[in-house]
């Protein structure tokens, strides 16, 4: 017995369809990040960190005297935004390495959104393992005697 009105499921062969609206609606949120992003370094870069007074000290640094992986984050990023990638290497090059990976895993966000395709990264848990490691590793280092070089 056949069923004329039954659909029947394909498998879909083309791109995946355009999601709704226009290009630019399509783009609004990783255009909103961009903005949010840019008047945040915006912001640093206008506010020197280096200035004792604008921004609050670190307080496991403060309290115990050990460098987390964020200190001299603001310092880098004020760096950034200044054009001086060498200081800002010095003052936290893992937070250098996150602007880039940001600025890259941005640009594919983006340029998946402008083309109506979907963009859904999946990422392993090894991933997260190996992310977990190297930021444990960075704040050892930077905290030991021959890590004197990773300190801001």
């Amino acid at each position: 017995m056949t069923d004329d009105t039954a659909v029947q499921a394909r498998p879909a062969t083309g791109p995946a369809p355009a999601a709704p609206g226009g290009a630019l609606a399509r783009v609004a949120v990783p255009l909103g990040v961009l903005g949010a992003v840019a008047a945040a370094f915006a912001y640093v870069g206008s506010v020197d960190p280096n200035t004792p007074g604008h921004y609050p000290a670190c307080p496991l640094l403060h309290y115990t005297g050990v460098y987390c992986p964020g200190c001299g984050g603001l310092r880098s990023a004020y760096a950034v935004a200044h054009g001086h990638l060498g200081t800002a290497l010095g003052c936290n090059a893992l937070a250098v390495a996150g602007y880039v990976v940001f600025a890259v895993v941005w640009t594919v966000w983006f340029g998946r959104r402008a083309r109506g395709r979907p963009f859904e990264p999946a990422l392993r848990p090894a991933y997260g393992w190996a992310l977990g490691a190297l930021v444990l590793a960075f704040t050892v280092v930077r905290n030991l005697p021959f890590g004197g070089a990773l300190i801001p």
